[in-house]
């Protein structure tokens, strides 16, 4: 069963086509990885689906429900959250006060939501380093702890879809890891629903169950992660492997 469809979903830019008559499935429970040179629409996707960007032309569903143009701050309520590029943390405020913001998505969710991640002192234990420094102040974490920072928020919000982009960005390979094994977990264990837009092509193919393949704004391939991680002419020629 599908918890996101995505059908001829066009986005343009002025004259530049970001994305042209996309069509995505996103099943429920699994890891979705859409992967791509830079420019192929990766993020382009993610802001589309999460209402940052209107769409052209096509549908977005999401659990049955048309969101095709709605407002970005109804998503969370209705299950989605969006973890941006670029780690977008609160810089003045603390750990925890960001934290906090991501729970108010959470007041207008039904209260019987399965969810990995419910109050603070669950963050807390899912990033333990996030508890220690509880009351330090965002700007004065690392890249990792602020990517574990925007993921922690974002579950607080108790969502059954997370859009995450570009989560290893800028990182140490030593974090990449941990923080995809973390993403892993949280699917196979609390039945989350990830669509994950990543440059790091294996990385990313190590946990996915499905790979959505991005060239100049249109799908070149839609199959499994292991179809796609032992097909070497199409990882040579657009994921860089």
């Amino acid at each position: 069963m599908s918890v996101l469809e995505i059908k001829n979903l066009t986005t343009t830019y002025g004259p530049v086509k970001a994305l042209d008559s996309v069509d995505v499935a996103v099943e429920t429970g699994q890891i979705t990885a859409v992967l791509g040179a830079n420019g192929a629409g990766k993020t382009s996707l993610l802001r589309t689906v999460s209402g940052l960007v209107k769409p052209t032309a096509g549908t977005i569903t999401l659990d049955g429900t048309d969101i095709t143009g709605k407002p970005t701050e109804s998503m969370v309520h209705r299950g989605m959250a969006h973890v941006p590029e670029g780690r977008g943390v609160i810089a003045e405020l603390t750990i925890e006060e960001n934290l906090r913001l991501g729970m108010r998505g959470a007041a207008k969710r039904p209260t019987d939501t399965p969810a990995p991640v419910r109050t603070l002192d669950d963050a807390y234990q899912l990033f333990p380093v996030l508890g220690d420094r509880r009351n330090a102040q965002a700007h004065t974490l690392s890249g990792g702890e602020r990517q574990m920072l925007v993921i922690a928020r974002a579950l607080l919000a108790r969502p059954t879809l997370l859009l995450l982009d570009e989560p290893s960005l800028g990182l140490a390979p030593r974090i990449v890891a941990q923080i995809f094994n973390l993403v892993r977990a949280l699917v196979n264990d609390s039945g989350l629903t990830v669509l994950l837009v990543e440059q790091n092509a294996r990385s990313a193919l190590s946990i996915a169950h499905t790979g959505v393949v991005l060239n100049l704004g249109k799908v070149v391939v839609t199959e499994s992660a292991e179809v796609l991680q032992n097909d070497a002419t199409l990882r040579h020629s657009y994921l860089g492997f």
